[in-house]
């Protein structure tokens, strides 16, 4: 084990360092497995436990726990690991991971509302594991090795959401429940647990001398104020906003509307398939994610984030109509477009802001960025159900039309602008 003091890494990524990365992806993925088996079913749990119109705010306000606590306490837990070490903080969030999945468990065999928002309130608190773990990649990587290696954290949130639903449908089929099931809880509580025990014996301290610091804040005013002052950074930065408002809109919703009776505009089906469904959208999402790698060799940014954003609006209409027609198979070919859509904006976006920023202020916007994608999940994540009180469709219209907003910010500000240093941008051509 590194001890708090040890020099930080070297020019090149060292078979420690790589030792150390491959810790914290698995620490990280096996987690996320557990959220990912929990996520899908909260709403639907909640709505179970309430019905009628009253359940439907309470679902709205339960969604809004996870992502409000995580919004509110990732700078805590940032700041803290800077003073005590990366390793205790993704320690204590994974056992905080271990309680509060236990008592969702707890919370859905009672079938006690009360202990469920605790359940959710608690995870939201101990989310420690990923900003800490950006943290933690940093500490062994460089500026050149940097990107590749926060990479893993995409690849595990990819995986755990890919394959969380499918563990959830087959713990509830062990468990011969089709209903409400405290197995995938109880599933989720034992992953976290099977997380705690490797790193505790096998992820090192990475926290040294010379470690960049968290630099975690709820809102950056300064960086807001920065990036204000670069016009297509700040629009580049509010199309990652609309998108992951659109799509947080779309991933709360559709476990709803696949479990909801016919009369209140779902699909009702039971909640094996609602999970199954998940997992389908979880890997086709993430194979565009890696032809969007393939392609960023050939394919400009503009492009790539210009098509994904198209993608995304057909995907949501297509949505739209398949839930106002009530055909299964319509919803199906939106959903997939939509999640290949939304995969080909993140990174290509990313990039842009990346290039287009001082190397000296990069951090704060990148935080900056990271707080609106916390604040778009929140918001997308309570308005979706109220959305869909007033028609099933709403939601995805809604979608449609907020993705509609982030392909006029890509075409004015991605295809406009130049990397930071470049004394005027480069001249528009045809095939530019």
């Amino acid at each position: 084990m590194s001890s708090p003091t040890d020099p930080p890494a070297s020019s090149s990524v060292s078979a420690p360092a790589k030792g150390a990365l491959l810790a914290v992806f698995l620490t990280v993925f096996i987690d996320l497995l557990g959220f990912g088996m929990v996520i899908p079913l909260v709403a639907i749990y909640a709505k179970e436990l309430v019905p009628g119109e009253n359940g439907t705010y309470l679902v709205a306000l339960l969604a809004i726990t996870h992502p409000g606590m995580q919004f509110l306490f990732s700078p805590l837990w940032g700041r803290l690991s800077d003073r005590v070490g990366r390793r205790p903080i993704l320690l204590m969030g994974l056992f905080g991971s271990v309680v509060f999945y236990t008592i969702f468990g707890y919370a859905t065999a009672a079938r006690n509302l009360t202990w469920m928002f605790v359940s959710r309130i608690g995870a939201g608190l101990f989310a420690a594991t990923i900003p800490t773990a950006q943290a933690y990649i940093a500490d062994v990587t460089t500026k050149e090795t940097r990107t590749k290696g926060m990479a893993i954290i995409g690849a595990a949130f990819g995986l755990g959401f890919t394959f969380g639903p499918l563990l959830a449908a087959a713990s509830m089929y062990i468990a011969g429940s089709d209903g409400l099931s405290a197995a995938p809880g109880y599933a989720a509580a034992g992953l976290s647990a099977m997380a705690f025990i490797y790193a505790f014996f096998k992820l090192p301290e990475t926290l040294g001398a010379g470690s960049s610091k968290a630099k975690s804040k709820l809102l950056d005013i300064q960086a807001l104020q920065t990036a204000v002052k670069m016009p297509t950074v700040f629009g580049l930065l509010m199309t990652l906003f609309v998108t992951n408002l659109a799509f947080s809109n779309f991933e709360a919703i559709m476990a709803y509307l696949l479990q909801r009776p016919e009369s209140e505009g779902g699909f009702n089906y039971d909640i094996k398939v609602v999970v199954m469904m998940f997992a389908v959208v979880g890997l086709v999402n993430a194979i565009a994610q890696g032809f969007v790698r393939q392609l960023s060799k050939r394919v400009s940014e503009a492009k790539l984030s210009a098509a994904g954003t198209v993608a995304a609006v057909i995907g949501f209409i297509i949505l739209a109509i398949g839930t106002a027609t009530h055909s299964f198979p319509m919803l199906i070919i939106g959903a997939l477009l939509e999640a290949s859509g939304i995969a080909f904006v993140p990174a290509p976006i990313q990039s842009l802001i990346s290039r287009r920023s001082d190397p000296q202020q990069q951090g704060g916007i990148l935080g900056l960025n990271q707080s609106l994608s916390a604040l778009a999940r929140i918001i997308g994540h309570g308005v979706c159900y109220l959305l869909f009180a007033v028609t099933a469709a709403l939601p995805f219209w809604t979608g449609a039309a907020l993705m509609g907003v982030a392909l006029l910010l890509v075409m004015v500000h991605a295809r406009s602008g130049h990397d930071f240093g470049e004394a005027s941008p480069p001249i528009q051509t045809a095939e530019s």
